[in-house]
């Protein structure tokens, strides 16, 4: 791949990574105001409402930390000149699937067998 198109994807990614930690940090601001607002006074229904906003928050920092942790993944592909090739079978992956999906470390067909081997709610393997 060369140097003007690596230079767009590490764009796209640095642009990802700052939308990512702009949401953390929106997340954050709403645990805090929820807190700030709290009367103190809890019924069942409250108390119900609060433990299944706790377990939401969790999943999505979850979300967030994966996120984070495939585009720094995909930028260090960048940095060692491995970014775009299937860490699968060494093929070039798609320019339009990379535009889709930047963090992309398989072509689709690799993707594909390695989903219907794995299951695709295993692992993450994009």
């Amino acid at each position: 791949m060369d140097a003007k198109k690596l230079e767009h994807f590490r764009n796209l990614l640095n642009e990802q990574l700052r939308a990512n930690n702009e949401q953390v940090r929106d997340n954050q601001r709403a645990a805090a105001d929820m807190i700030a607002n709290d009367d103190g006074v809890k019924d069942s229904l409250d108390l119900s409402m609060q433990d299944h906003n706790q377990e939401l928050a969790l999943r999505l920092g979850e979300r967030e930390s994966e996120a984070v942790a495939e585009i720094d993944e995909a930028l260090r592909r960048i940095d060692e000149g491995t970014y775009g090739d299937c860490e699968r079978c060494g093929k070039p992956i798609p320019v339009e699937r990379l535009e889709a999906l930047p963090t992309a470390r398989y072509d689709a067909a690799c993707q594909s067998q390695i989903e219907s081997r794995q299951g695709a709610g295993d692992i993450s393997t994009l």
